[in-house]
Parts: C-alpha cells; structure tokens; sequence
C-alpha cells in the first residue's frame, strides 16, 4: 500500500538578493497565518482588550503555565508533507495512561494540531472532528474511526489517514499490526475506493512506487532509507523494493546510491561516498565508508549520521552502529545517538535564510 535559513541599508539603495528558493518556509508561514485569523475570529474584541492591557502594563509578557519533563513523554506521530510522504516526528505530550489516544488526538485536523504541524511545513492527515475508540490486545489494535474519517477528499487523502495512523500506533511496542473499522462498521473499501480490508503494518511506509514489485515475488525485499526533505529539516523514511538480502550491507550501498531522482527528496552522503565495507556482529553493524564522506557538502552532518544511524538499526538484533573512513574511526556524537530521528521542537527551530537584503 501507497502509504513519499540586512544586513544593513546603504542610503537609498535597497537590494533583494534570493538566497534560495525555499517554498517549504513560505508555505508555513502562510499555513500559520491562516490558522491564526481563523482562530482569532469572533474574539476581535477579546483581544483588543487584552492588547490594550498588555500596553497599559509595560508589555509584560504574560507566563503560560508549562510541563515540567517529569511530567511529559515522548510520542511519535506521523504528518504529511508537501510531497505527499508520511513523516515522523517526536513530541513530547502530558503523561495520561491513555497514551496512545494522546498520540492520536494530535493526528485530527483543529486549529490547534494546525498551527503545530504548520510550523514543521506539514499537516495533520485525519478529518477534522473524528473521533477514535481503541482496543490493543496481543499485539494488534482495533481501532474504530467515527464517521468524519470517511469525508476525506481523495483516495490519496484516504491513504495517508490510514498511514499516518497505522504508523503512529506501531511505534507502541505493544502494537504490531493494526485493523480498522469506520463509524462501528467494517468496510472493504473508503469512499473513494482506497482498500482498507485485512490487517496493517508498518511494513510499506512511503513505498517506492515499482511496476514489477510482487509482494510474493521470494526475490524481493523491503529495505527502509532516510532521506533528507528537500529543505534538510527533516529525515523522510522511504521503502524502497530490492532483489537481494534486506540486510545492512543492502541498505547501506542503497543509502548511497541516493534517492530517485523524481523524488523531492536529497542525498543522505555526499555525491560520490560509497561503501567500503559493512559487518554486523554481536549486535553491532560496523560501516567503513569511502573517503568522500569527509567533502563538504550542502547536507547538514547531523542529517547524514542520523540517516546512517536509522538505516542500520531497522534490522533485528542490531544495537550499535559504528563508523569509519577509509578504515579510521569515526566518532558519533551522543547527541546523534540518542536523539529521535525529527524532534518537533528542533524541526520548528529550523527555519533556512529565504532573503537576504544588503
């Protein structure tokens, strides 16, 4: 299943110089803006008041109440982009028993998970106004989508609901494969014909699309890859078919052979890196790559350990991943190694120059 960064002004003389062409950025600030107006509507007088308040004090800043850490924890939950892939991105929520509701709730389209996903360049996948009735028992979930799920626009719509949630709730160890049924019913098929029959892994998230792929074809194989977005805020998870062993050694000259070219997504190593050699052994996957992988290059350096990271830690059993160039170690950082593949706030934090007046 489908489930892909004035300087000053020199007297008179104002000069707009483009940095790049950044239309993930525009687009989010534009998704933010609407959310905004439409938030604030009805409460122009609300307001008003409390503007004129905020002056009348100086434009004291008024503190919002905040969780502490100890009483937050950490979901990952799954977005859409502009290219029409499913991303995953690590928040933190309020601590509550009913945390794979929680997780859930940030999926439904509101103001709220709006302007949220907005500030990332995504957005939510799931119909405003849809409810959830969960069940997980022996590692499958069951899970009933209220009415407002089957108003999707297109069958693409369709699909990336149930991605987006099929994915969000296997990254809950307890939940291994996920059914659905819509408004307390079974369904074969969603208003606009998507197949929602059978039972859903995480299997096929962002599958490349190949004409010959059988999935009962013994010669094929599913590996995953991390892509950087075509902006670089975030790592993009693909799936792509190959006809040899899924192992490290697969996924690592795959890695490096790069997107396709239609993709929209971005190089994880620098043009020309290759694989020198990859073993795995008690739990550990060693990968000595070719010296190119010291260029310079456009590709942030925490982007390209964390794609080679998550590609080499898909496999069963692996628990380390160590690097080397041309046969000399290469440290990871612990920052790198420990941290979650898109984090919300570092992903809102990200914004790259669009103009630059001089």
């Amino acid at each position: 299943m489908s489930y892909s960064n004035m300087q000053g002004v020199k007297q008179v003389k104002l000069k707009l110089k483009i940095k790049r062409v950044d239309v993930e950025r525009l687009l989010v600030m534009a998704s933010a803006a609407l959310v905004v107006a439409l938030a604030l509507r009805g409460n122009e007088n609300a307001v008003i008041r409390s503007e004129e308040a905020r002056w009348e004090q100086g434009a004291a800043t008024v503190a919002q109440p905040t969780l502490t850490p100890a009483e937050t924890q950490p979901v990952t939950v799954y977005y859409q982009d502009g290219e029409g892939y499913l991303v995953p991105v690590t928040a933190r929520v309020e601590k509550t028993d009913g945390i794979a509701k929680a997780a859930l709730r940030l999926l439904v389209q509101s103001p709220d998970n709006d302007a949220s996903a907005a500030r990332m360049g995504l957005k939510p996948c799931v119909p405003e106004g849809t409810t959830f009735d969960l069940n997980i028992e022996d590692g499958r979930a069951r899970i009933d989508l209220g009415k407002q799920a089957l108003t999707c626009a297109s069958a693409e719509a369709e699909s990336l609901m149930v991605g987006a949630v099929t994915q969000t709730l296997t990254e809950f160890p307890t939940v291994k494969e996920v059914s659905f049924l819509f408004d307390g019913q079974s369904r074969s098929r969603l208003t606009h014909g998507t197949d929602v029959s059978g039972v859903f892994t995480s299997r096929d998230l962002n599958l490349e699309s190949v004409t010959t792929f059988d999935p009962a074809d013994a010669t094929a194989d599913l590996v995953r890859l991390y892509f950087p977005s075509a902006s670089g805020r975030m790592l993009v998870p693909v799936t792509r078919v190959v006809y040899s062993d899924a192992d490290p050694v697969t996924a690592m000259i795959e890695l490096c052979r790069g997107p396709r070219p239609d993709s929209g997504l971005e190089r994880a190593v620098p043009e020309g890196c290759a694989i020198r050699n990859v073993t795995l052994k008690n739990g550990v996957v060693s990968i000595d790559l070719t010296k190119e992988f010291m260029d310079e290059s456009d590709i942030d350096r925490t982007q390209m350990l964390k794609a080679l990271r998550y590609t080499a830690q898909q496999f069963p059993g692996v628990k380390e991943v160590r690097l080397s160039v041309e046969g000399q170690a290469y440290e990871i950082p612990e920052s790198v190694t420990t941290s979650a593949l898109n984090l919300a706030e570092e992903v809102m934090a990200y914004y790259p120059g669009v103009i630059e007046l001089d």
